[in-house]
Parts: structure tokens; sequence; C-alpha cells
């Protein structure tokens, strides 16, 4: 039986053009036109006004965080339900993070969890776009503007999705998206920030690139970080990017084939919401969510893995990450949708390169196990 991974990523032709094209010419590094190309053509794809692209998603989330200029004791909201990428990035910048529960539904925080957290320490929310569902964006920057708070967007997960037909990764003072293989684009390994204010854009564009200053190469006022993209994977981007409207129909498919599938498993397991009013599901990931508390969720990862079909499991909170808990953080802290969700959630191969045939099957093998 031919194994069914969790991703596998869609690559075009035009992907080897644009790759032999660099080869060709030479330019493999940073240096090359690609990056400036891609950099342009994707914040025109997300409506912002500028885009510096970095070597993955959680070099952009370092940046855009330090790029804000907040002090050191200044506290961030953000979900407890993420990746850890998103509570390091605070961590690392000498910030305070602070850690909301998330919508047992949508799996986003709301403006009403965050609301309740906010402090006079409080200098900014970072919001998180989860698996396929965008936040309330409308409630939360309101908050953000009574409050005076900076927002950080993570549309990682988000490339193609849109809040109330606004694309993710426009919302807030800045945003970063990741272009890791599984991601709508890819770039293999690869993130941009974006904004529409020209200074931010600057300090991001300064702190990818070592701080150089213009004027006195190897001279350093500020520490940086070698975070370039390179000229391929700009390349690769950029093929990718040509075929976004294809790869949001791909998606959708995968989502409405096993949804229409599964449909009968509702009593064991909550599968994603398809739609809500201001966004439908893009279906980043087919996740399911075990209600059933009778079976074990491992048996039923393993039972698939044994038939060689790939799972994750879902994001593991942060105030129960190990690591943060010997560095003194949310102790004591309980967040009762997120603890639910990540011990009983996991999610199906959803990869752009995934065919009929094996959704098919894994729907089919998932099915036969419960019977």
């Amino acid at each position: 039986m031919t194994s069914i991974p969790v991703n596998t990523p869609l690559l075009n032709l035009k992907s080897k053009e644009y790759l032999n094209q660099c080869i060709d010419e030479g330019w493999i590094s940073s240096e090359g036109d690609f990056v400036s190309k891609f950099e342009r053509s994707f914040s025109n794809y997300v409506d912002r006004k500028f885009g510096i692209a970095v070597m993955n998603g959680t070099a952009a989330l370092e940046i855009a965080v330090r790029a804000l200029g907040l002090k050191p004791g200044d506290e961030v909201i953000i979900p407890t339900f993420c990746i850890i990428s998103c509570a390091a990035a605070i961590v690392r910048n000498d910030l305070v993070p602070i850690l909301v529960d998330c919508d047992p539904l949508t799996f986003n925080s709301t403006a009403d969890h965050i609301e309740q957290k906010i402090s006079p320490k409080t200098k900014a929310i970072m919001v998180v776009h989860t698996y396929g569902l965008p936040a309330e964006m409308d409630e939360i920057i309101n908050l953000a503007n009574n409050h005076g708070l900076k927002i950080i967007e993570d549309a990682a997960e988000m490339i193609g999705q849109t809040y109330k037909n606004k694309k993710c990764g426009s919302f807030g003072d800045i945003s970063i998206v990741s272009f890791y293989p599984n991601k709508m684009v890819t770039t293999g390994e690869g993130g941009m920030i974006l904004t529409d204010d020209p200074k931010l854009s600057e300090k991001c564009a300064y702190y990818r690139n070592l701080c150089f200053v213009s004027d006195r190469r190897f001279y350093h006022e500020e520490l940086g970080w070698n975070f370039r993209m390179s000229n391929l994977q700009a390349a690769l981007g950029l093929a990718q990017l040509e075929h976004i409207d294809e790869y949001i129909k791909k998606k959708h498919l995968i989502g409405k084939i096993y949804s229409d599938h599964l449909h009968e498993m509702r009593d064991i397991f909550q599968l994603p919401v398809p739609t809500t009013p201001y966004a439908n599901n893009i279906y980043w990931v087919y996740s399911l969510v075990l209600k059933d508390k009778s079976k074990a969720i491992k048996k039923i990862i393993n039972y698939l893995s044994e038939h060689k079909i790939g799972t994750r499991p879902f994001f593991w909170p942060m105030h129960e990450q190990p690591v943060f808990r010997k560095l003194g953080y949310f102790n004591n802290e309980n967040y009762p949708v997120s603890e639910n969700i990540a011990r009983n959630g996991f999610y199906l191969p959803s990869g752009l390169g995934l065919t009929e045939d094996e959704i098919l099957t894994v729907c089919e093998t998932l099915i036969k196990y419960f019977k």
C-alpha cells in the first residue's frame, strides 16, 4: 500500500523554469532579482504596501516583534493554542507573553478573551489565525484601537484566506506569513513580513540583514539577524503565487470531499466549521476533534499510521510547555478549551498534492476503524 503523507506540496512547471533561471544566471543568494519581485507580488496580493522576505515564518515573527520597538517587560497578549514560535518571539525580545484561551469551534481567540487580560502593561496583541478560519478581526481591531495597542497578525496558515473579503495578512500594524511546504504558497522554507508603514518596513529590512548601515558596510549600531531569503526560494514562491487561485479552489474541494464522506462520524468527531458570517473555511488542514472520550486518540492515530496514513496532532498549549514552565511562566494557569482540543485533536492529510482517491482511502480507513 502506498503511503499518504500528511502533506504533499504541489509544484508546477513554472517552478522549474524560475529555478533554472536562477541557476543559469548564477544568482542563488539573497542578491537576485526574484527576491524583490516576490516581495512586490506577494505584498500586492494581500494589499500591503511593503513585503520583507525572510528565511522562515519564525524569523518573520522575531523581526516583526522587534520592529515595533516595545520595551522590556511590556506585555503582549497571545493565544495559548498556537505554535511555540509566537511565544518564543515575545520572550526572546524581553517581553512578557500573556495567554488567552480559544473558541472551541474556530480555535481562534476572541475579543472577549483578550479584553479580560488587558492591563496597564499591555502594549500589543498577537492575533493568530488557526487551521482554516480567521479570527474575528473587527472586534479585535476595535479593542486594540480603544486601548492604544499594536496588532501583530500571524497569518502563517492563512495565505489566500479572507476576512469579510479582505485578505488575511492585511490587518493590524504588522503581519507575517510562512512559506513552509504545507502552506498555500511554499518556498521550501521561508516567510514574509507585511506592513503599510514605511518606517516599520525599513526597520524589518534592517534587522533582517544584520543591521548593516547603508553608508558604512560592516559597521553596526544594533544586533540583527541574517534572516534573508535566497533568490532560489523567492523564485519558487513567485511561481507558486501565480497559481494561488487554483490552489485555493483545490483546498476548498479537499475540505468538501472530506466533510461529505465523514458526515456520518459527527457523533464521534467535531468536524471543521465550514463557514462563519465573515469567512468560508479554507481548510488549510482538515482537523478532527474527538468527542467520544471513551475512545483513545492515540489508538486512532496509530491505526492510521499502520495503514500508512500520515496525521499530525494539534498544537500543544503554551501554558503546558516545559520550557516556559522552567522559565517561570504560566504557573497554575489553565485554559480548558485549548487543553481539550490539544489532547483530542489531530488533522488528516491535507496537502495540495492530495488526490481524491487518497482522500477516499483516508475516509474509508477511518470509518473502518470504528466499525
